[in-house]
């Protein structure tokens, strides 16, 4: 099956099409670095020859919200425009567990304009909302980091490994479209915080975090608002299990 990988230079985009590869399937990989801009639609035609299906892994650049959701709207219409006219069977988007939970945030903003265009778009599609990923911590960390201090949102998650993240929208790419599928979720609740100060001492390194609500993670994300919800899909890798990867 010829499949295509929209941010497949990216973290999720190229486990994917290293899962989807040893499958055998053919994997084409879509990003402006390997000269296709989704932008403008350019190279979009050409790439999306023979494709049959599209795992849309993209992400924006950080903006504010009007910025962020005028992107996904470009990139997003480009991308479907484009497997509309390649005659795409099934178009998979990789967005976020609880995206409708959150307000003020413009990542997540972004992330219901595409999920809306995708539901409402020419292509028969599958939505994945997948919670935060096991290096999530880390990266928030290092957005603030200075002088070895960062300050980190006290948020419970529930993360998840991104290869696991990777087998999912791979087994659901060679499938028949589901329209919203369940959040995807690791296996255990976890401390943002604690995930960073954990992973820093995996990889060798010493941050001073200190717990802030603040920027792009306010008070509307405490509690339980990004833990697992009833009927979740629950992925195998522990926190411990990855971090393991780290040392």
């Amino acid at each position: 099956m010829r499949i295509a990988i929209a941010g497949a230079t990216g973290n999720i985009g190229a486990l994917t099409a290293t899962v989807l590869e040893q499958d055998g399937h053919d994997v084409v990989r879509i990003s402006r670095s390997l000269g296709v801009d989704l932008s403008t639609g350019a190279g979009l035609d050409d790439a999306l020859v023979g494709v049959e299906a599209v795992v849309d892994a993209t992400n924006a650049p950080a903006a504010d919200e009007a910025a962020t959701v005028a992107y996904f709207r470009t990139t997003t219409g480009n991308l479907l425009a484009a497997e509309e006219r390649a005659g795409v069977r099934h178009h998979v988007l990789l967005s976020i567990a609880g995206v409708d939970r959150i307000e003020g945030n413009a990542h997540y903003a972004g992330k219901r304009e595409q999920e809306r265009l995708v539901a409402a778009g020419p292509v028969p599609w599958t939505t994945v909302p997948a919670a935060q990923f096991h290096d999530f911590a880390a990266m928030v960390a290092s957005w603030t980091e200075q002088d070895g201090v960062a300050t980190i949102a006290p948020l419970l998650v529930q993360p998840i490994a991104p290869s696991d993240v990777a087998d999912i929208l791979a087994e659901i790419a060679v499938g028949e479209p589901q329209g919203r599928y369940v959040d995807v979720v690791g296996p255990e609740p976890q401390d943002l915080v604690d995930m960073a100060r954990r992973t820093h001492e995996a990889r060798g390194r010493v941050v001073k975090l200190v717990p802030t609500w603040s920027g792009a993670f306010g008070p509307s994300m405490a509690g339980n608002v990004l833990l697992a919800v009833d009927g979740a899909r629950i992925a195998p890798t522990t926190f411990d299990e990855w971090l393991a990867e780290q040392r």
